[in-house]
Parts: C-alpha cells; structure tokens; sequence
C-alpha cells in the first residue's frame, strides 16, 4: 500500500466570505498541488473541503498520514462524528450539525475502508513547509 503525506488548509477573506482551500500531496512517486474555492462560503468549509478533496483525489488505497491546522476537521471526524451519526447528525444541544453534507461527504471518504489514515494537527502559520504550502494553495484558490 503507498503512503502519502497530505497538508490542508482552508482559507476565507471575512467569515463567511470569498474562500479557498489548498491541498499539497506527496509520496515517493509523485507530487500534486490542488486548489480551488468559492465566493460565499466559511473558513471550516473550506478546512473539510480541503480534506475531502485531498482524499478524493487518491485513486488507489493507500496509506496516509494527514497534516492540517484544523482541530474543527480533526475532532470532528475522530471524535464527534459518530455521536451526530447517533443523534441523527444532531449536535448535543439537538441542534442540526453544521456543515453535515460535508461531514457526509468526509465520513464516507474516511470511514469506508478504502485508506488507512494517520491525522496529525499542526499549528498554523509556524513555519511548517507542507502547512505553509497548503496555505499558500487555499489563498491561491480564493476568488478575486
């Protein structure tokens, strides 16, 4: 099974606002960048889009250890996930989970067998190279 190193970010000029989401990809075979974004959107939609097309974009199974600065995504899919699955993708206070046609998209990608993944939170904007990339990329995809 190939390993690949995965960085994500999200990005958004006001909150909610324009945004964009950047993903850098490497393994011993290759390296990709992608980005893209959207016009009227939030700063953790742009973090789950960012994973969510980092993994669609892989088209075999592979072995993957994912870097983001986006403790939302990170607890959200280790940890929160499977009591909004539970409580009908309600929240604890019984409120409908925000972002959860993402966090669809996200669980089907993560929890379907396909990659076994490793995630690993890095702070923000602390030199890191693959995090300064990624960021770079989501700026990159923001609309002008």
């Amino acid at each position: 099974m190939n390993h690949v190193v995965i960085y994500t970010d999200g990005a958004c000029k006001g909150n909610p606002g324009p945004g964009g989401w950047g993903v850098y990809l490497r393994s011993e075979e290759f390296e990709k960048e992608l980005w893209g974004g959207e016009r009227d959107t939030t700063n953790n939609r742009m973090e789950l889009t960012a994973v969510i097309e980092a993994l669609a974009a892989l088209k075999r199974p592979c072995r993957v250890s994912l870097f983001l600065d986006s403790e939302y995504v990170r607890k959200g899919i280790t940890e929160w996930i499977h009591g909004w699955k539970r409580k009908g993708w309600m929240t604890a206070a019984k409120q409908p989970v925000k972002n959860a046609e993402l966090w669809q998209r996200l669980d089907a990608l993560v929890h379907g067998g396909i990659h076994q993944i490793e995630w690993h939170w890095v702070k923000g904007h602390s030199g890191d190279p693959g995090n300064e990339r990624a960021d770079a990329l989501a700026n990159r995809g923001v609309p002008g």
